[in-house]
């Protein structure tokens, strides 16, 4: 029997609805097959194409940064460029509205735009999330009038809800596995950034990590030397020309708004800034947006932290977060550098002032040897001169020489006295902050090193009396000369304690390393002075720091020492 028109236009709305029911499932697989947006867009193209037997058709999506619908999917179409304005053709009319739309023909539709010539009818639907936002817009065309249905319409709107909700679970999937790999970029540059602490070579690094993160074309660093002026630190942007050096008047940069601002600041398309004279802005034509982050450290602005892209782009929130974990690792490791040199200043300083002290010991042995036989020849020559006569020369020589003599006596005296820590220096303070500060001071050696520090403090208060700055002193000699001993890495261990040494308290400071040990023919004699077992070595440390517990009514000895480490013992009486 020969099928009516009406039976054959029923079998052309049966046939499609089976062929969208198999897309349908095949659209839904893609969530956790499709390894990028870009390929799962094509795929779903390509399923609802040939379900609904169009000619050719495309995938647009909304470009938030030009405001334009770009196509990312093509069904039988060449890879030619264009875009669409919202409202602009039919899928434009789509992306405005957020309804699907048929065109039976096109000819009689002044909204078309062909993308292709021979197209005689289109239609198209919109990708909708749950909120009713468009996500991109499925447009199919045929070559004939009337070739698609409105059957067809609904079967092709049905499809992109479908399509929409997988095209959801990929962009999410893609954005995560995004933040993944900046989030293992960022720690790796993290780790870079903290153990790099020469200056120069921490802005080369910083510029260069996040010109990568970001996927900039070039990236700057400005630092802020004195107020009101910046200087470009570093450059990173190969084929770029950077912005000008030197100092920089604030009022001549583009920046200057993110350091008064204190926070990211985005600029959509630097290029309409060009005649306002900038004087940070890189020499090319080819860089469009920037995003300009402070670098801030404990409130104060170090600098700013700017990432140039070759494109219109509208930065959001993740990657000004981005931005600004980036400026701050950048903050934290300028002033570990900035605090490792001084490190370098306080131990050669340190060394200087080891050498001072052992002179002023020295001054002070020299002085009190003199005065004993000074007071000897002050005995004799109170007694001479009783039997010369007023007038004989040999009194006024006697005279001449007791004024030699006082003087002398003084000159004395006043070494001693010099030589004799002000006993106002001395105050009661807690070995625990003793001990505390002075691995401050060194926590960046120690890290550059690689060496492990462990403090196992006192179970209570432990308070001593004395100078500070002499037991931090003795304290840091110890743990120069054990890092000294590790060149290649190791662990040092300093515990705290009380200790009762003949029914009196006193505070104990056991301070060990894994070093090399110190060497047989000077263990016996290490706390005298100028002995030293290295060749750069003063032999003043251990002696400077014997002689300043002792001052304390403490003691440092030598407890052990071998090829697996030495341990040094420090008391000190527990103030009363």
């Amino acid at each position: 029997m020969k099928k009516t028109g009406s039976s054959r236009r029923r079998a052309d709305r049966i046939k499609p609805s089976l062929s969208a029911s198999k897309a349908r499932l095949a659209i839904a697989s893609l969530a956790a097959d499709a390894s990028d947006a870009g390929s799962a867009l094509s795929e779903i193209l390509s399923l609802v194409g040939t379900a609904l037997r169009a000619d050719s058709g495309i995938v647009s999506i909304l470009n938030p940064d030009s405001g334009k619908l770009e196509v990312e999917a093509r069904f039988n179409l060449p890879g030619e460029t264009f875009s669409l304005s919202p409202g602009q053709g039919i899928p434009g009319w789509v992306a405005w509205h957020g309804k699907p739309l048929l065109v039976p023909d096109i000819s009689k539709d002044s909204r078309y735009r062909a993308f292709r010539p021979g197209v005689r009818c289109q239609m198209s639907a919109p990708m909708l999330d749950p909120d009713g936002h468009v996500l991109a817009i499925v447009t199919l065309d045929k070559n004939s009038r009337r070739g698609f249905s409105p059957g067809d319409l609904n079967y092709l709107a049905g499809l992109a809800n479908g399509a929409a909700s997988v095209m959801q679970r990929v962009w999410e999937l893609g954005h995560l596995r995004d933040k993944a790999r900046q989030l293992e970029t960022l720690l790796t540059a993290g780790q870079s950034l903290v153990s790099e602490l020469a200056p120069q070579a921490l802005f080369d690094a910083l510029t260069r990590d996040t010109c990568q993160i970001l996927g900039g074309r070039a990236c700057a660093l400005f630092l802020i030397d004195r107020p009101g002026f910046l200087r470009l630190g570093a450059y990173a942007g190969a084929g770029t020309t950077p912005p000008s050096e030197g100092d920089l008047s604030m009022d001549s940069c583009l920046v200057a708004a993110a350091v008064h601002a204190r926070h990211p600041l985005a600029f959509a398309d630097i290029q309409t800034l060009i005649e306002a004279e900038l004087l940070d802005l890189p020499q090319d034509g080819a860089l469009r947006s920037a995003l300009a982050t402070p670098v801030i450290f404990e409130g104060e602005v170090l600098g700013v932290l700017v990432v140039y892209l070759d494109r219109v782009h509208r930065f959001d929130n993740d990657e000004k977060r981005l931005g600004s974990a980036l400026a701050s690792l950048g903050a934290v490791a300028l002033q570990n550098a900035r605090l490792y040199a001084r490190v370098f200043k306080s131990e050669e300083s340190l060394r200087k002032n080891e050498r001072l002290t052992m002179l002023g010991l020295l001054s002070a042995e020299i002085a009190h040897e003199i005065r004993n036989p000074l007071t000897v020849l002050k005995l004799l020559h109170d007694g001479l001169g009783a039997d010369f006569p007023p007038d004989d020369p040999r009194r006024k020589d006697l005279r001449v020489i007791g004024e030699k003599l006082d003087q002398l006596e003084t000159i004395v005296t006043r070494v001693l006295n010099f030589s004799k820590a002000p006993a106002s220096l001395h105050t009661r303070c807690s070995l625990r902050e003793i001990v505390e500060d002075t691995i401050v001071l060194t926590r960046l050696k120690l890290a550059q090193n690689d060496i492990h520090l462990e403090f196992l403090p006192p179970a209570g208060t432990l308070i001593v009396e004395g100078h500070k700055g002499q037991l931090q002193q003795v304290l840091l000699n110890l743990l120069i000369n054990a890092m000294q001993a590790m060149p290649a890495g190791g662990a040092i261990t300093i515990a705290a304690r009380e200790e009762k040494a003949e029914a009196a308290r006193q505070a104990v400071v056991e301070v060990a390393d894994t070093g090399s040990g110190i060497p047989d023919p000077i263990r016996e004699r290490i706390f005298d002075s100028f002995l030293s077992g290295r060749p750069d070595g003063t032999g003043l440390g251990l002696g400077i720091a014997k002689r300043i517990l002792l001052s304390h009514h403490g003691d440092i000895t030598l407890v052990s020492t071998s090829a697996n480490g030495t341990t040094f013992r420090i008391t000190l009486p527990i103030a009363k």
